[in-house]
């Protein structure tokens, strides 16, 4: 069924470290062959062997209109005939900075960088020169890219291969970083009562999608805006994943939370490589070359990634479509849990706009430490039996799902379809 994949696994191992560009695709979490793709369209892939699935990874959230827009690919084709780097200014991203401000009534300027990880390390940086403070406050299981004073308790790769902390990161660059457990409101209280005056910055996935898909409690975001506020630190929501993707105004919009700065990505690039992030405007002014905060970067803004970022967003954003996305979503997850339920197996999901979480245990985890009591050799199980049945999930339990406007009636029918004979194979099993 994955001959040539297999092939080219092998092939890729010689000459890329663990065959693959980045980890979660070397499939170590849920074992096997990791599947390489030849082409999508609309909310299906084809694998190099001819295998179709419907696919519920998008791109790990970008591909919110699905695979092969016609109408985005032509854009990006007529950007891309007229150059594909300047290093210079365009209108481009003139137009894409009043979307994204216009959009989001918390960012009141906003600088393009070219990715989500790129645009959490720039927020930061950001942050502690407009303090001067240096402590940053991140929670257990929320994951905002590779940076070095990051990669301490990350979620996402990190998590999934058991193994929180990175080598090769001196302990001292996260002798400033504050870990704290996500979704508990006292235990930010206390952080504050004891190190506030140090902390510059507090960053955190408004909507986790990094330990799996954890929705936090109202409390939990009125605490972090009430005590950043008091103390003056930064509070910094990092909606790379959520942004355009749960709602029109993102994870902010939801819990009506006004963030301090907002990085963004995913969906903004629209499957290519466009980050961003911004903020108030007298934070932002510290930024070069207004002030001293340096940040650069020669493909920031690329016009042809830009293009397609903008094309995606004018769609996103159209009237009603985040209504019919999120009932599409719901519509999915039920039909999920019921399968599960007719089988017998502990099984939950929830879901919020085009983002869902599937658990093999009896509750929906609103924790981190209640996501790991879930039961991952039956999501191992799982994922593979859908896999052979041409339905391809996220390869690791620690991961969300994505549902994009391309998934139908028929997309669902396939995926309930295929569920309900894997159900009953891990309840064999």
């Amino acid at each position: 069924m994955h001959e040539r994949s297999r092939q080219l696994f092998e092939a890729s191992q010689r000459v890329i470290p663990g065959g693959v560009n980045s980890p979660v695709r070397a499939f170590q979490a849920v074992g096997g062959t990791p599947v390489f793709f030849r082409e999508g369209k609309g909310a299906w892939l084809v694998d190099v062997d001819g295998n179709r699935y419907v696919d519920y990874v998008g791109s790990w959230g970008p591909m919110i209109l699905g695979h092969a827009h016609p109408e985005v690919l032509s854009e990006v084709a007529s950007a891309a005939a007229r150059g594909l780097s300047f290093g210079a200014p365009t209108e481009l991203e003139l137009e894409m900075a009043e979307l994204i401000t216009t959009s989001l009534p918390s960012v009141e300027q906003v600088r393009l960088v070219s990715s989500g990880a790129e645009a959490v390390m720039s927020a930061l940086r950001l942050a502690r020169g407009f303090t001067g403070r240096s402590l940053i406050v991140k929670f257990e299981g929320c994951y905002h890219g590779h940076s070095d004073f990051l990669l301490v308790k990350a979620g996402s790769g990190a998590l999934t291969f058991g193994n929180p902390t990175s080598a090769g990161v001196p302990a001292e660059m996260t002798s400033k970083t504050l870990v704290l457990d996500y979704n508990d409101p006292q235990q930010v209280e206390d952080a504050f009562r004891r190190f506030g005056p140090e902390i510059a910055a507090v960053v955190l996935e408004p909507v986790a999608g990094n330990m799996n898909f954890v929705r936090p409690s109202q409390e939990f975001h009125d605490t972090l805006r009430r005590l950043c506020t008091e103390h003056g630190s930064v509070l910094i929501f990092d909606e790379v994943m959520t942004g355009f993707r749960v709602g029109a105004q993102g994870a902010q919009g939801v819990f009506g939370i006004r963030p301090d700065l907002t990085t963004l990505g995913k969906v903004i690039g629209g499957g290519m490589p466009v980050g961003a992030f911004g903020g108030r405007r007298d934070i932002m002014a510290r930024l070069a070359p207004l002030g001293p905060v340096y940040q650069a970067g020669t493909l920031s803004g690329n016009p042809v990634a830009v293009t397609a970022g903008l094309a995606t967003l004018k769609r996103v954003l159209a009237p009603g479509f985040f209504d019919t996305l999120g009932k599409m979503t719901t519509t999915v997850v039920e039909g999920l849990v019921r399968e599960a339920g007719l089988a017998g197996i502990p099984f939950c999901a929830t879901s919020l706009g085009g983002m869902f979480g599937l658990y093999f245990r009896a509750t929906v985890p609103t924790t981190f430490a209640e996501v790991m009591t879930s039961d991952k050799e039956a999501f191992n199980r799982f994922f593979h039996a859908m896999l052979r049945r041409g339905v391809y999930l996220a390869p690791s339990s620690f991961e969300a799902g994505f549902v994009s406007a391309a998934h139908g009636p028929a997309e669902i029918e396939a995926t309930l379809s295929a569920a309900r004979e894997s159900f009953a194979q891990v309840r064999a099993d």
